[in-house]
């Protein structure tokens, strides 16, 4: 039996493919380096989405109603986020989604989308002790969470806030999707299977490890020793946050796209306050830093710089705190876990693997 269940199929996709020798991630035909960067989220959602529901509108047609569903569901959550406040951030947001209908349907998946991008920046703005701030329908989605984060966006930020969310909507049968589709595959609406991957994401083994970058790049800073914090680090038998992978033996492809990402933030954070630009230089140092000392302390594996490195570093920049960065993470992975819900559901097969016992047995001789 394989430990984890690695390298176990459990099913056939057309959504995404995760070459972790090479190091690309194919999603529906397209390279990451494709989409992130230079296709909206909403036209990646349609990407996504293709085939597995009847109807499906247009590019622009789809962002309108996408728009139309971030409306609806803060006036649906509205009365509700008083009472959804006091949990922490995650968990909120999780609450909140549970209550939108748990249908099949476009309008219920366009609701799935809208949800966490609404529900993050309103549970912050309430735990700030301000009022959340409605939707602009008509605006670009990673835009208008921005715009309802902050009160404005710059057009800097919801580019690169929208590349994020691009570069992280799917990646092959990680925890999350699994979760999703082991629930789809009971034929359970679509509010159920994405709360089983938002259950699965939260675990830190997942989504939760860009804020523990945040942690371990201050503390490295305080020390004033990159080199000599990581060692000390590895032989307590700590995990270097940002660093490693399931599936990839090379460089995680997704950091290269958000540290250009961060990069070209950084550049025009010079003209301001130049924090942006301040925090790479250091996060750069750190990074080659920790390849070196990994190198050394674990010469039998290829541990590579992965995607929470530099998303922490991004959604940072945006404005979001640590404790949000799975919220984040989850707004742009949503699109996905609907896609391969739905995908699940048309094969109309319960997954139910076998499991080995291996407890006592009990004596059955009378």
């Amino acid at each position: 039996m394989a430990n984890g269940l690695d390298d176990v199929v459990a099913a056939d996709t057309v959504l995404s493919d995760v070459d972790g020798v090479g190091g690309h991630l194919t999603i529906r035909g397209h390279s990451l380096t494709e989409l992130a960067g230079h296709w909206r989220y909403g036209q990646v959602v349609r990407l996504l989405f293709d085939g597995f529901f009847d109807e499906l509108p247009g590019d622009a047609e789809l962002e309108k109603a996408i728009g139309d569903a971030r409306v609806e569901v803060f006036e649906r959550m509205q009365p509700m986020l008083t009472e959804l406040a006091p949990l922490d951030i995650y968990s909120a947001m999780r609450a909140g989604i549970a209550l939108l209908p748990d249908g099949d349907g476009l309008a219920d998946a366009l609701r799935l989308i809208a949800a966490p991008a609404v529900l993050t920046p309103a549970l912050l703005r309430l735990g700030r002790g301000e009022k959340p701030l409605p939707p602009n329908g008509r605006a670009d989605h990673a835009a208008d969470m921005l715009r309802m984060l902050g009160g404005t966006a710059s057009p800097a930020l919801g580019k690169a806030l929208d590349t994020y969310l691009v570069t992280v909507c799917d990646h092959g049968l990680n925890a999350s999707t699994f979760a999703t589709r082991v629930v789809a595959s009971t034929q359970a609406g679509l509010t159920s299977a994405i709360l089983a991957g938002l259950g699965a994401l939260k675990g830190p083994l997942h989504g939760g490890a860009p804020g523990p970058v945040i942690e371990m790049l201050d503390a490295i800073e305080a020390s004033g020793d990159a080199a000599a914090w990581l060692r000390d680090e590895i032989a307590r038998g700590e995990r270097i946050m940002g660093f490693g992978h399931r599936i990839y033996r090379v460089r995680d492809p997704r950091a290269d796209v958000l540290k250009a990402v961060v990069r070209r933030l950084g550049a025009r954070s010079q003209t301001s306050s130049g924090k942006t630009g301040s925090r790479l230089a250091f996060a750069e140092k750190v990074e080659q830093a920790a390849l070196d000392v990994l190198r050394v302390a674990k010469p039998q594996r290829s541990i590579q710089t992965n995607v929470e490195f530099y998303t922490a570093l991004l959604l940072e920049g945006a404005g979001f705190p640590e404790e949000a960065f799975s919220n984040v993470f989850a707004a742009g992975r949503v699109a996905g876990w609907i896609a391969h819900a739905r995908e699940q559901q048309a094969t109309g097969r319960l997954i139910r693997p076998q499991s080995r016992y291996v407890g006592p047995v009990p004596d059955l001789v009378a």
